[in-house]
């Protein structure tokens, strides 16, 4: 079976490619076609530098770990050919301490499509089909998009910083950055029932966090923050600068919490940590999910979200480059699509 797959040759540099895939699959997996991808900053990361919170590409890879798919050979796992499934791309060892508690996340031998951190690193989801393990194949109700379903993944890992934040109905939250999980925080901490606000420097990504459940808005370099000083009962951030982290710790209130969702870039930015100690502060690291992914799974399929107002723009497969090159010249508010050429 030929079909087209992307692959990230270097930095900047995505090939096209016709591959075949393999004539056996493996006992625990299914073969599946691609629905719809969704590019993460993760993949940004890549794209630009090759490298990840300094876990650098050994060699090329394809990249995605956003993905829903159709299955298309079950392989005896009972699956229907044909049936919409949500994939969760962690394959956690199960075996584990980690595991046994449910922390996935932490798993030590989890290996990750798309990623540095998995050797041999394991190809992602920019591309037309590809072979999973059943168990991390999740099916959905009648009627999910699944160009929304997509969202599942990093809705999880929103969910997970939200929760890691101890947010509830009664928290007032602010949301620092309103890139693609700055929103998708948005959604997760909305849909606790908390008061959100949230910053970025783009008046259009404040619109976008408004249309999925932001009470207000600030944009960075226009308007007066200094009444958001102590404010916060929790902060999300989620721009990845440490400017914003900056702003969180003045933001939190006295004993607040600061979540930390995005993977801040070293830096030589000084951190106001005696912030940290004069407010009593808690701040807490969230990387990926634990049982979250079901959370987004069922709150996508409740259909009370508006994902099309946080969807960019789509791309299929062939044109993954000019995708990427979309998100990385920062024209892009919300999640740019990555589809199959041939549906």
């Amino acid at each position: 079976m030929g079909y087209t797959r992307s692959i990230l040759r270097a930095a900047r540099k995505v090939a096209v490619e016709q591959s075949d895939m393999p004539a056996e699959i493996a006992p625990d997996h299914i073969r599946l076609r691609l629905a719809t991808a969704s590019i993460c900053g993760t993949d940004m990361h890549y794209f630009r530098h090759f490298a990840n919170a300094g876990f650098f590409l050994h060699y090329p890879v394809t990249l995605g770990h956003e993905a829903s798919a159709f299955v298309e050979d079950a392989n005896g796992h009972g699956f229907t050919p044909g049936q919409l499934v949500a994939i969760n791309p962690v394959i956690e060892c199960g075996t584990c301490p980690a595991c046994a508690r449910g922390d996935i996340n932490m798993c030590p031998d989890k290996r990750f499509p798309g990623s540095a951190t998995t050797k041999p690193h394991l190809d992602g989801f920019f591309r037309e089909y590809f072979d999973f393990p059943a168990r991390c194949c999740h099916p959905v109700a009648e009627g999910v998009d699944p160009d929304h379903l997509t969202f599942a993944e990093p809705l999880a890992c929103a969910m997970h910083a939200v929760n890691q934040g101890g947010v509830t109905a009664q928290d007032k939250v602010l949301v620092t950055g309103c890139g693609p999980m700055g929103l998708l925080a948005t959604v997760a901490a909305s849909a606790k029932g908390a008061e959100v606000h949230v910053t970025d420097l783009k008046p259009a990504a404040i619109d976008a966090a408004k249309a999925v459940g932001a009470a207000g808005g600030h944009v960075i370099g226009q308007d007066d923050m200094s009444g958001l000083s102590g404010k916060y009962d929790v902060v999300i951030e989620a721009s990845g600068s440490p400017h914003a982290y900056n702003q969180a710790l003045d933001a939190v209130r006295k004993q607040g919490v600061i979540s930390v969702l995005s993977l801040i870039q070293p830096t030589e930015v000084a951190i106001n940590l005696h912030l940290n100690a004069l407010k009593e502060v808690t701040s807490v690291g969230s990387i990926l999910f634990t049982d979250e992914f079901a959370d987004a799974v069922r709150l996508i399929e409740s259909g009370s979200v508006d994902f099309e107002a946080i969807t960019a723009a789509r791309f299929p497969v062939s044109q993954t480059q000019e995708a990427c090159e979309m998100m990385a010249g920062g024209h892009a508010v919300g999640k740019v699509l990555i589809k199959p050429d041939h549906d």
